[in-house]
């Protein structure tokens, strides 16, 4: 059960409303994510806003939702997790083992989503410092420094919806139970450890 309220459009503060209706008629249910974020209306406008200016990078939707899945691992908040490993199956298209390597902390086997996630695990693990190692690395696997940037775009959205629920303990939506997800199945935890 959720820490705070769960607000609907008809029980938000008025300035969460639009963003609400936004987000309902995108989503066709309002995720718990939003209804809880929807008590701040600066930090809904926030996660919606640079949401949609992450949509806008450069990076495909298959590896945004690479930067999406890993950083929630990380971060250890299963909402998130499920939430992207739904978007990475239905609409990036992305095959079932390949959403479940993400989702474990494992390669996949596609290079490039590969890449995406050991950079990503990088910059948390760093707080951005990466070693020129892992910025060669994700150079040389076809990515721009302009594509590191956008990764880190990623992660900071990440890291305002996972601190949110992880904060908010948001239960996970019925719609979204089929990918529940268990943070003891990350098998690269010791990557919080490392600097």
């Amino acid at each position: 059960m959720s820490r705070l309220p769960l607000h609907t459009v008809e029980s938000a503060p008025e300035a969460s409303r639009p963003f609400l209706e936004r987000s309902l008629a995108a989503n066709g249910f309002l995720p718990n994510l939003v209804a809880s974020l929807a008590n701040a209306p600066v930090a809904l406008e926030t996660y919606l806003s640079v949401g949609e200016i992450n949509g806008r990078s450069g990076l495909t939707l298959a590896e945004r939702e690479a930067v999406q899945i890993t950083a929630a691992a990380i971060h250890g908040c299963g909402f998130c997790v499920a939430g992207h490993t739904a978007v990475a199956l239905k609409k990036a298209q992305l095959a079932a083992p390949v959403v479940d390597s993400l989702r474990t902390g494992r390669e996949s086997g596609d290079a490039r989503l590969d890449a995406v996630a050991a950079f990503t695990r990088a910059v948390i693990a760093t707080r951005g410092a990466v070693a020129d190692d892992a910025r060669a690395a994700f150079a040389a696997a076809g990515f721009s420094d302009a594509n590191a940037l956008e990764v880190i775009l990623g992660v900071s959205l990440a890291t305002l919806c996972n601190f949110a629920n992880n904060f908010a303990q948001n239960d996970l939506n019925p719609q979204l139970a089929n990918y529940r997800w268990n943070p003891d199945d990350y098998t690269n935890r010791a990557v919080e450890q490392t600097s």
